[in-house]
């Protein structure tokens, strides 16, 4: 299996197992330098002046928004709009289109799974327009079922929210599926890709996607950088969240008249530093190529379900079937705290999130109040997973009064 750890200075740089790429990837020394040299060669204010610098600024700004819409397959780059995550993205299209399309009764239906990103918008959306918020429910393998789509995605339904990836249980959504029966009862989708674009190629065309979202810390690239993808004419029907410098064409006394997509939906000053550190995580992962990428996570999301199913005092949640499942894991120490587990886990430098993952819903319908979680990516090596299973047991002997082992 390739490794790519060297490419990460903050990884050569420490003695850490970083098991938490589900919350934010490191950043590989070609991202850095991009950066760096956006400051030193490039740094002025795109979109505002006709000096070279400026328009140097632009340049680099528009040539990250076609290496976005190419990555993903966008038919235009005017599909592309930059926001600062992938929450700001979902609440755009929240606002914007949900609360101008939406009336009484009509309902949305969104996964228990979701994010709080891709659930709290939708429920601001059902008070403001008396619309009803609806959810379909996992089995008990953390799996959304055909019969759980068919019937809740039905007459009525005008909005399907759904997460590609569940960022707690790992599992992968029939998207293509979920789409296609949305599109034949007359919703609109939106798809949350933050966990899927960095690890899988995703091809918003293929999907047949209404709106696409993810976030840019999630694949490598700088905090601060998220993607909204729309169909065109979406888009350009959809009235604008934010108001300011930019997002215009012209401004009279009483009235604005705004600029094309996607510059309607950038107000303010942009994140060029984000943007060209996308453009190039972009062009890091095409060089390690995506199908590699997907088989990488596919051989240590493989090993690591393998080696912790061998501890009988932990429980692992979500899919056992390597297909279905992608680079999260989440799981307990059994009667243990998962705050406690990832404390006595970081003594080890092996480095978990712990808690309800911004997923609070979906760990409430488990029954269970949070979990440890471990994400992988093309850095981490089996001897990361080695390092994980070693500090569980040493939590086990710490704890061994309060294990109950089953």
């Amino acid at each position: 299996m390739d490794n790519y750890k060297n490419d990460f200075p903050i990884l050569t740089n420490s003695n850490i197992a970083y098991l938490d790429s589900g919350a934010t990837t490191q950043k590989p020394r070609e991202v850095l330098n991009a950066i760096t040299q956006y400051y030193e060669t490039s740094n002025a204010n795109p979109h505002r002046g006709a000096y070279k610098l400026s328009i140097k600024a632009t340049e680099v700004y528009d040539k990250a928004r076609e290496k976005v819409a190419k990555f993903i397959n966008s038919e235009s780059s005017k599909q592309i709009v930059f926001t600062r995550n992938a929450t700001e993205s979902l609440n755009l299209i929240a606002y914007s289109y949900g609360l101008n399309n939406l009336k009484k009764d009509d309902k949305i239906v969104i996964s228990i799974m979701e994010h709080h990103s891709n659930l709290v918008p939708w429920q601001y959306v059902s008070k403001k327009t008396g619309a009803k918020l609806e959810y379909m429910y996992t089995n008990e393998k953390g799996e959304l079922t055909e019969k759980e789509i068919a019937e809740k995605i039905k007459n009525g339904v005008k909005i399907v929210g759904i997460t590609h990836v569940s960022n707690v249980l790992g599992t992968i959504n029939p998207v293509k599926e979920i789409i296609k029966k949305a599109h034949e009862v007359g919703a609109i989708v939106v798809l949350d890709a933050s966990q899927s674009v960095p690890h899988m190629k995703v091809d918003v065309r293929d999907l047949d996607a209404d709106f696409v979202v993810f976030s840019g810390h999630k694949m490598l690239s700088p905090l601060g950088i998220g993607v909204l993808y729309g169909k065109k004419e979406l888009l350009e029907n959809m009235d604008p969240f934010l108001y300011g410098g930019d997002m215009i064409e012209y401004v009279y006394e009483q009235e604005t008249i705004f600029a094309e997509i996607p510059t309607k939906f950038e107000a303010g000053t942009q994140n060029v530093e984000g943007a060209v550190g996308l453009a190039a995580a972009i062009d890091y992962l095409e060089k390690v190529g995506m199908d590699n990428v997907e088989k990488i996570e596919k051989e240590l999301m493989k090993y690591a379900l393998s080696e912790l199913s061998k501890l009988n005092f932990v429980t692992v949640y979500g899919p056992k079937e390597i297909e279905k499942h992608a680079s999260v894991i989440s799981f307990n120490v059994n009667g243990i705290h998962p705050h406690d587990v990832a404390s006595i886990l970081d003594s080890k430098n092996v480095c978990v999130r712990s808690g309800n993952h911004c997923a609070q819903p979906l760990l409430r319908y488990m029954g269970i109040d949070s979990t440890c979680r471990a994400s992988f990516y093309i850095y981490n090596t089996k001897e990361d997973i080695d390092r994980l299973i070693e500090a569980l047991y040493k939590t086990k002997d710490m704890f061994s009064k309060w294990i109950k082992e089953g």
